[in-house]
């Protein structure tokens, strides 16, 4: 596209995007806006010594053209979407804003297990923390018990012999509805990253390392566009 635009070779268009995208990286971390690759609770100040960080943890895939490789193929292939997928793990807070983006990992990887790689359970200051997470991160209560309160959803009960028609009693569809409502904000940042078309079609780009800057990149543009300032 950049070649057919402004009459370059795609050799020559290719190395521009990469000298710029180091470029690009080196002002929004001067902006402020680059998220972290792993989350760090906030220091509690002497003034608010008790004050709750909120933060709502999702994964987001995208496409991955089909590896040559059959041990490749295995890996990278998801059992959410049938397809060869690449995935990362999304922190944002309640500021519509993305603090933390995960490394890039194969598509395979279960989004618990990414969250268990990148917030250690026993990390100083999770007593401070507030998390909202979806059915994704079943388990999570017992694996981190330090986290000062921690938002499931209820998940529906199997079909059984004694239960022929399961279902969720009223109280927990009600508290569903209402961790939705807030969890919502982040499936709305995933859709901002899901506007750059290079986190939205087939990822074709071999260089090592590219796919990951890409998405740290483009959720600091998102992060820009929105105001929000990483801390």
């Amino acid at each position: 596209m950049l070649g057919a635009l402004f009459d370059l070779s795609p050799p020559k268009a290719e190395a521009n995007v990469n000298k710029l995208l180091t470029v690009l990286k080196n002002a929004e971390q001067h902006l402020r806006v680059l998220p972290h690759r792993h989350f760090k609770p906030k220091r509690q100040s002497e003034q608010y010594p008790e004050k709750v960080q909120e933060i709502i943890i999702d994964a987001t895939e995208r496409p991955l053209c089909r590896p040559h490789q059959a041990r490749k193929q295995k890996n990278y292939y998801s059992g959410k979407n049938p397809r060869h997928m690449l995935k990362n793990t999304v922190i944002a807070d309640l500021n519509r804003g993305i603090p933390v983006v995960g490394p890039t990992v194969p598509g395979r990887r279960h989004d618990f297990k990414l969250v268990k790689d990148e917030l250690n359970p026993k990390e100083p200051g999770l007593s401070a923390v507030e998390a909202w997470v979806d059915l994704g991160s079943l388990g999570i209560e017992s694996q981190y018990p330090a986290f000062h309160r921690i938002h499931i959803p209820h998940k529906k009960p199997r079909k059984s012999r004694n239960h022929p028609n399961p279902a969720l009693t009223p109280q927990q569809k009600k508290e569903n509805r209402a961790i939705s409502r807030v969890r919502v904000a982040v499936e709305h940042l995933i859709g901002d990253l899901k506007s750059f078309q290079i986190l939205a079609i087939k990822f074709r780009n071999h260089i090592t390392n590219m796919a990951d800057q890409v998405v740290l990149v483009v959720a600091g543009l998102c992060n820009l566009n929105n105001s929000y300032v990483v801390q």
